[in-house]
């Protein structure tokens, strides 16, 4: 246990240009706080102990503001950093030397049973406010940009920008030229379609309307 938060406090360091001491990061990182509350809850609720595994996680989600369940399988040497926000599903499944920024959903899409969360390979780095919903992996080194919704899986080395999430990079070479003019906005493009389908039906309605001198 200690060896871990050792390595813990290691990755912290090294990742965090504002950490001054190990000292300094134990006591005031929220982020490794959050985590040593899960090694806990996640000890009580392998042992189905699962009120108790609640109540730590609980607890931790007040005094940090990071929600993780008690369920969930994390790695070694996990930073977060900032943390505010972040919420970790019951089967997610993070990997080694995986970095969080603060506002990550690690969550469900809704539609799955059993394994509902992602699953984070090793060294994969979530920019804050992107959201990952759905039972999927995302692959070792990749890349996740800020406030990008990834609902699909992602493969080793690649980088996924965008609402949806779309692979732009894959081992450092683009996939293709990213234009953010040029990216469709949902929203405009689902008004469009009901706009259609309001005047199908009306042209309908129409058509089956009887003349007045029938």
């Amino acid at each position: 246990m200690f060896k871990r938060l050792n390595e813990t406090l290691e990755a912290y360091k090294r990742r965090d240009p504002a950490a001054r001491s190990k000292l300094e990061i134990l006591l005031l990182y929220p982020g490794v706080h959050a985590i040593i509350n899960h090694r806990i809850a996640h000890f009580f609720y392998r042992h189905r102990l699962y009120f108790l595994a609640r109540l730590v996680s609980q607890i931790s989600r007040h005094l940090t503001g990071i929600e993780i369940h008690p369920g969930a399988r994390i790695g070694r040497r996990l930073v977060i950093d900032h943390g505010m926000g972040i919420v970790i599903g019951e089967t997610t499944e993070i990997g080694d030397d995986v970095l969080l920024y603060q506002g990550v959903t690690l969550g469900g899409s809704g539609k799955d049973t059993h394994k509902r969360h992602p699953t984070l390979g090793n060294n994969v780095l979530v920019g804050s406010g992107a959201k990952v919903l759905g039972s999927f992996r995302v692959g070792d080194n990749a890349r996740i940009a800020s406030n990008a919704v990834v609902l699909q899986a992602i493969p080793d080395n690649a980088t996924a920008v965008g609402i949806p999430a779309r692979v732009v990079r894959v081992a450092g070479r683009k996939v293709e030229e990213l234009d953010h003019r040029s990216v469709p906005d949902p929203v405009a493009q689902e008004l469009a379609r009901l706009r259609k389908r309001l005047e199908a039906l009306e042209s309908a309605c129409h058509t089956d309307r009887p003349s007045p001198r029938d």
